[in-house]
C-alpha cells in the first residue's frame, strides 16, 4: 500500500485521539492503539474512517515488549508499512517520592519510557524500508521541574526526552527524525487523576503569559509541524508548548 501509515499509541482518547484524527485529516491511515478503553478506541476508529481513512484498532500494553511486537506484526499484516510513530501512551502512579513502591515505579517507567525504546525499534525497521519516517513523543513539564506527586511520571518523561536525543542521532542515518513535544497543563481525562487538579488548572489559567490554558489543538499543531518538511533540521529536540508558563518559574 502506498498511503502513509501513522501509529499513535494511547489514541483512544485525549491528546492521542486528537492527534490521530488530525493525521487522518492529513491523509494518513491510522493505527489506533489502546490498553483498556476498547469502546473509546472503536469510536476513534469510526471517526477516522468517516474522514475517508483506514483505521486498525490494536489492543496492546506498550509497557510490555512482547505486546509491542505483536502490535507491529498486526500492522504488517494490515498495512505493510509504518511512516510515523507518535509515542503518546502514558500512565503512572501519582505519589510523593517517599510513598512510591517498586511496582509503582516499574509500571510508570515501563509504559512511559521503555515503550518509546521498543516501539521505536520496531517502527524504525519498517520506516527504513519506505525511505525514512518521523517519531514524536509526548512529554510534560514535570520532566524538567517539580510537580507535586509527580515523581515517577516526571522521571519517566525525563527519560523520554533523553532517549529522544539518543534515538535522533542513531536513527538519522536511516532518514528518521525523532523529537518530542512537552505541554503545559491541559484539561483532559488524564488530569482528572491528579489529586491537585483544581490547583493546576487555576495556576494555568492565572499564570500563563499567553492569556489562556494550553488546549489539545496546540499540542497537535506542534506535532504536525515536527512531522512536516519544514522541521527537517529539527532533531532530538523537545518543543515546549505551554504559553510561556514555565518561563515564570
Amino acid at each position: 500500500m502506498s498511503k502513509k501509515v501513522a501509529v499513535v499509541t494511547g489514541s483512544s482518547r485525549g491528546i492521542g485521539k486528537a492527534i490521530a484524527l488530525r493525521l487522518a485529516q492529513e491523509g494518513y491511515d491510522i493505527v489506533v492503539n489502546y490498553a483498556r478503553s476498547k469502546e473509546a478506541a472503536l469510536q476513534t476508529a469510526k471517526e477516522i474512517e468517516a474522514l475517508g481513512q483506514h483505521a486498525l484498532v490494536v489492543k496492546a500494553n506498550v509497557g510490555k515488549v512482547e505486546k509491542i511486537q505483536e502490535m507491529f506484526a498486526q500492522i504488517d499484516e494490515a498495512f505493510g508499512r509504518v511512516d510515523v510513530l507518535i509515542n503518546n501512551a502514558a500512565s503512572g502512579v501519582l505519589r510523593a517520592a517517599m510513598q512510591l513502591e517498586e511496582s509503582h515505579w516499574d509500571w510508570t517507567m515501563h509504559i512511559n519510557s521503555k515503550a518509546l525504546l521498543f516501539c521505536a525499534q520496531e517502527a524504525a525497521k519498517r520506516m527504513e524500508k519506505v525511505g525514512g519516517g518521523k517519531i514524536v513523543s509526548i512529554s510534560s513539564l514535570g520532566s524538567i521541574r517539580y510537580l507535586e506527586n509527580y515523581t515517577a511520571v516526571g522521571v519517566s518523561k525525563a527519560a523520554v526526552e533523553s532517549l529522544t536525543r539518543y534515538l535522533a542521532v542513531e536513527l538519522a542515518a536511516k532518514n528518521i527524525s525523532v523529537n518530542a513535544v512537552s505541554g503545559g497543563a491541559i484539561d483532559t481525562d488524564a488530569l482528572k487523576h491528579f489529586p491537585n487538579r483544581a490547583e493546576l488548572l487555576a495556576d494555568a489559567v492565572a499564570k500563563t503569559p499567553a492569556g489562556r490554558m494550553v488546549e489539545p489543538k496546540d499540542i497537535v499543531n506542534a506535532v504536525l509541524f515536527l512531522l512536516s518538511d519544514q522541521a527537517e533540521m529539527i532533531r532530538g529536540q523537545t518543543i515546549i508548548v505551554d504559553g510561556g508558563r514555565s518561563l515564570l518559574m
